[in-house]
């Protein structure tokens, strides 16, 4: 029996996104708001009745729709089309991740994968699970179902980070432990996947951290909002001539000194404090570091805070940019202010971005969210 899938009508001449296959549907694209539930799979359709493709229905003011099916594609199922995305997605990972160095990554990226609302990532046998959208919470049963069938794969859980459906930690499948450890490049790291931020690592900077390797011999290295202290083992590994890391949350440092001993047990070249960043770039003497790493969390998530987080942005960049070594290297998000008030000149040795197990969606420039720069400080 078929089942009738509830239209949304688009304006006149508000067609142009969908059909460039956005897959944020706004409020105002709309002929009218329909009283439906949140999460109902509804079809898109122009004012004169064309459907356009699918989505997931939303009561949010803003995003009424999330879509994940356009053109010949709706004409599917909902879930053979999640069914093929989801094939499509682990087959990817299947081809650029060197399963013998690298045992955790993002095995679903959300939009970047034509899955709106889905983030699924892998550490080693155990798959961390955030679904952030209605329409993909009531699916949970069917993704859960097509995870189990990824090789290796024995548990996964569902975190409530970030994520307004979901109120604590659920196992679905398995009995997912509270920490998993796992290889990245060769390199052992442990992740909280119960309890740390995100899914229990940051999984975005893996290529960034390899990076890091690359410039640390023979230097003084400052690690700040170390967290789990991942650009604190690359460094290390890279032979470094000293690795500080730096962060405020005493729970963060132990996790940092853990992953260290992993990889570089009783390396003396190593020290972990527990501050604020802000306060240990502002003490700190000139001259110490010749390289830099400033990965700080979101300063915001609301555009009403802009203009706040930019301005945090700037002050801890001018910070290091004053206190660096001549001829030092600074890895991090830049404002181009900070390099004009330090005085110094700046030149841009990489631009920084996610690594493919985050792939963005040409038809989505948002889903671009990582980005960064390595810079030497000059005179």
């Amino acid at each position: 029996m078929s089942v009738t899938i509830p239209p949304l009508y688009l304006k006149p001449g508000r067609e142009r996104s969908v059909i460039n296959r956005h897959p944020w549907l706004f409020s105002g694209a709309l002929k009218h708001i329909p009283n439906l539930d949140d999460g109902t799979l509804v079809s898109i359709s122009t004012s004169d009745g064309q459907t356009l493709g699918l989505g997931h229905f939303s009561t949010s003011k803003q995003i009424v729709c999330r879509m994940f099916a356009w053109g010949a594609d709706a004409e599917a199922t909902e879930q053979e089309i999640l069914r093929k995305h989801i094939q499509q997605a682990v087959a990817w990972r299947v081809q650029c991740i060197p399963a013998h160095q690298t045992t955790a990554y993002r095995l679903i990226h959300a939009e970047g994968d034509f899955m709106p609302g889905c983030i699924a990532d892998r550490y080693q046998d155990t798959i961390v699970l955030q679904l952030r959208t209605a329409g993909m919470m009531r699916m949970k049963a069917f993704i859960t179902e097509q995870l189990l069938q990824v090789p290796g794969i024995q548990h996964i859980l569902l975190r409530a980070e970030g994520d307004d459906h979901v109120k604590e930690a659920e196992a679905l499948a398995g009995n997912p432990a509270e920490e998993v450890e796992f290889s990245e490049h060769g390199f052992r790291f442990i992740a909280e996947i119960r309890q740390g931020q995100k899914t229990g690592f940051f999984l975005d900077q893996r290529e960034n951290r390899a990076l890091i390797q690359q410039y640390a011999r023979n230097a003084d290295v400052l690690n700040t909002f170390a967290y789990s202290g991942a650009f604190s083992v690359y460094a290390l590994a890279g032979n470094a001539k000293s690795v500080t890391s730096v962060d405020i949350s005493q729970r963060a440092t132990d996790a940092c000194i853990r992953n260290v001993e992993l990889n570089a047990p009783a390396d003396t070249r190593h020290t972990a404090i527990t501050a604020d960043c802000f306060d240990f770039l502002k003490q700190m003497p000139e001259d110490t570091y010749d390289l830099v790493i400033l990965d700080p969390p979101a300063f915001t998530k609301h555009i009403s805070t802009v203009d706040k987080a930019a301005r945090g942005y700037k002050e801890i960049n001018l910070k290091a940019m004053r206190k660096i070594r001549k001829g030092g290297v600074l890895f991090r998000k830049i404002i181009f202010g900070a390099a004009a008030d330090a005085g110094r000149n700046v030149q841009v040795l990489h631009r920084l971005s996610q690594p493919e197990d985050h792939p963005v969606s040409i038809y989505h420039p948002e889903g671009e969210y990582l980005k960064g720069l390595v810079l030497r400080i000059l005179d």
